[in-house]
């Protein structure tokens, strides 16, 4: 896996860098600013770009407008953007690219497995998003949106989807059968009128981002 790497702080950055080399991950580069981000993508196609989303010179949402800007020239790149906070703006502005895209926040990705396994499925083409985020964004719902159809147990197993997780995962953290977890994402996706005209990690997709309150 070849990875361009944008992060300001040179701390942060090298500490990154270290942590990907022990996944065995190839940096391509790694740089400090949006521009600089952009630049190295186009010289380099990386399979995924890992983004800080505040660099200079404003340290507000460079680096996530870098990243959108690679999506939208680059589809095939896959994006991994961290934060330090937990923004769901970002996280939504993010899924409406589709698939290949994930938001964590920073201490995250401290833990190697964590890291690996995002890298893993943003690369295969799925989404991920911090469990923090999830959180916050279950926590802010409008119970009279086209979700309230869902059962507690449904909404559990949308919410593990939204954070990227494989039916096995939601199966082994929920403590139900795999084929339990088929039986709730099928009627997830009959409830949210995504029917088998789109394949099964397409609908996937756009059940996070019904769940998330976006319309693609």
């Amino acid at each position: 896996m070849r990875v361009v790497l944008a992060e300001d702080s040179l701390l942060l950055r090298e500490g990154l860098v270290r942590l990907l080399d022990e996944l065995g991950v190839t940096v391509v580069a790694a740089v400090g600013d949006g521009p600089e981000l952009i630049d190295a993508v186009d010289t380099h196609r990386p399979d995924v770009a890992v983004v800080d989303v505040r660099m200079p010179p404003t340290f507000t949402d460079e680096g996530l407008r870098a990243a959108l800007d690679i999506r939208a020239r680059l589809p095939g790149t896959a994006i991994l953007v961290l934060s330090q906070y937990v923004e769901t703006s970002y996280a939504t502005d993010l899924l409406v690219h589709g698939g290949g895209v994930g938001y964590l926040l920073k201490d995250r990705v401290s833990r190697l497995a964590d890291l690996s396994d995002a890298l893993d499925r943003i690369v295969g083409g799925g989404t991920v998003l911090d469990p923090e985020v999830v959180s916050t964004l279950l926590a802010g719902r409008d119970r009279r949106d086209p979700l309230a159809t869902l059962t507690p147990r449904e909404h559990e197993v949308l919410a593990s989807v939204a954070e990227g997780r494989t039916n096995t995962a939601i199966a082994r953290s929920l403590t139900l059968s795999q084929g339990t977890v088929e039986k709730h994402i099928a009627s997830i996706f009959t409830k949210l009128g995504l029917h088998t005209t789109c394949d099964d990690d397409h609908r996937r997709v756009l059940a996070v981002l019904t769940w998330l309150g976006v319309r693609p």
